[in-house]
Parts: structure tokens; sequence; C-alpha cells
């Protein structure tokens, strides 16, 4: 029996409130802005669905401290900003399927909305599925409509906000330290949810910087 090893990644628990000492705030912010606008710009503009494959994979060969450097203190609603938590989204569905499937599907049924539809993820949603899902998302962000991916994985977090509380509840009085920690987590999740909903609408009147 073989083995696969994969380079270890930084976990997203653990990146979420992470601070980068600067000694100049404003230029790491001015770096942090163009380099986002400087990368969609290119991959957009030269249209190479290796390029954009290679962004889609960047966390999973390299974890997420590279651009956690680059994006992770820039403000929610920015460039920046919002590719940083696109990637955050992603790497913590790549980094437990499992855990995100079963948040997706409790949420899915209790949440009472459209998020579902409009995150696309199929039904019933394995780890497989989920995984593909938010690469897709990410892809559509470099080579599709940005506001519509960033729509997209707003949706796709309420959907995971609404299973993460549910499921908390269910731990309430058995394991309240597993209980704290969806709670913990669903707060995080609907909190980039408006976030990124906010983002797409700025986009959309080409304010997003």
């Amino acid at each position: 029996m073989t083995d696969d090893f994969h380079k270890p990644v930084r976990r997203p628990s653990e990146t979420f409130d992470r601070l980068f000492a600067a000694v100049d705030p404003a230029e790491v912010s001015r770096a942090a802005h163009s380099t986002a606008a400087a990368l969609l710009s290119r991959v957009r503009h030269e249209q190479d669905p290796d390029a954009v494959d290679r962004l889609v994979a960047f966390t999973s060969r390299h974890g997420i401290d590279d651009i956690a450097e680059l994006w992770s203190r820039s403000p929610a609603k920015t460039l920046p900003g919002s590719l940083w938590r696109l990637y955050l989204v992603q790497l913590s569905i790549h980094d437990d399927p499992a855990t995100a499937a079963l948040l997706y599907d409790r949420g899915r049924v209790e949440l009472h909305s459209s998020d579902a539809v409009v995150a696309g993820a199929p039904v019933p949603a394995g780890p497989t599925e989920l995984v593909a899902l938010i690469d897709t998302i990410l892809r559509g962000a470099f080579q599709g409509d940005f506001a519509v991916a960033l729509d997209r994985a707003a949706a796709f977090c309420r959907v995971q906000a609404s299973g993460a509380t549910h499921l908390a509840d269910d731990y309430e009085l058995t394991e309240s330290h597993r209980a704290s920690e969806l709670t913990t987590r669903a707060l995080r999740l609907s909190t980039y949810a408006d976030d990124l909903a906010a983002s797409a609408k700025l986009w959309r009147r080409d304010s997003l910087t």
C-alpha cells in the first residue's frame, strides 16, 4: 500500500486572524491593490486556460502564506480583499471536504432561500462535488463575470453558515466545545458572505479597487 503525501498547507482556521508586520502599511496596501488588479487584468487579457488552472491550484501546491502576505490585510470590500476571501473559502473546502459537504447539505435543507441554486452545487453534493464547485467558482473569478463569481461564493458561504449554525444547535447539549467551534465558523462564513456580496455590487459599479 502506498500513501500520497502532499506539501502541508496552513489550515484556514490558523490564518483567518493572522497579522503581518509592515514597516509602511500604506506601501503594503498599494502593493496589494496593484498586484490584485494586475493579476486579474493579465489573466483576463491573455485568456490562457493553463494560467487560470495554475491560479486555481495555487494554494494546493504552495499553501496560503504567499497570498496572505499580499492580500490578507486588505479591507474586505476591495479587490485584493475579495480575492483573499475567495482563496480562503477554497482552501477551507480543500482542507476538509467531508465537513464542508456535511455543512452544505444541512444548510441546503435548512436555508429557505435561493442561495443553494445560486451557488450551483449538484444535489446531493458530496466532498468531491464541493471541491469541484469551489474551484469552478474561483475559476469564474479569473475568466468569467467577476461579480457573478463573488455572488456565487457569497451564496455558498450562506448555505454553509446555515449548516454550521444548525449543527451547532445539535451539538449544544452533548459537545459544547464542538458547538462553539461551529458557531464561530458560521459567524465567519456569514461575514464573508456579506463581504463578497457587497464587493460584487461594487464591481458592477466599477467601484471595487
